[in-house]
């Protein structure tokens, strides 16, 4: 009689938190996150400077994921009492923390774009999954 077979991977780790870890993984691993937590590593930016710095995110997606990053408590906003007024965003303890992992996934993306992109492109040729498979010795 055959055993059951044991699956490994991170989740086996985290069965009563995994839910939320999933949830929180999805927020820290979201290409906007990663931008505007490495953005915000050299200090504090007001709202326009942020969406300056990041090219193609629009007004909306940088609202919503700084509200995200706030509430999750990786970032802070400060209002100043000013005419005009103005908004300032830093990282905190936590989001700082994130540094190192997002400096690595962001290395990671710029090293290896033109690999990515060179697969993509052999892929529109033969289609996901539709490679031949390797003619073994003994056909024929």
């Amino acid at each position: 009689m055959a055993s059951a077979r044991q699956i490994s991977g991170p989740c086996q780790a985290w069965p009563e938190d995994s839910a939320f870890i999933r949830e929180v993984l999805d927020r820290i691993g979201d290409k906007w996150t990663v931008l505007i937590i490495s953005t915000l590593s050299a200090g504090s930016l007001r709202y326009s400077d942020l969406q300056a710095s990041i090219p193609g995110i629009s007004q909306r997606m940088l609202t919503q994921t700084l509200k995200h990053l706030e509430r999750d408590g990786l970032i802070t906003r400060t209002a100043y009492a000013e005419v005009p007024p103005r908004v300032e965003y830093e990282l905190t303890d936590l989001g700082r923390s994130l540094m190192d992992a997002v400096t690595a996934m962001a290395g990671w993306a710029a090293t290896h774009h033109s690999e990515i992109a060179s697969n993509r492109a052999a892929s529109e040729l033969t289609g996901v999954g539709r490679g031949r498979a390797p003619v073994s010795a003994s056909a024929g």
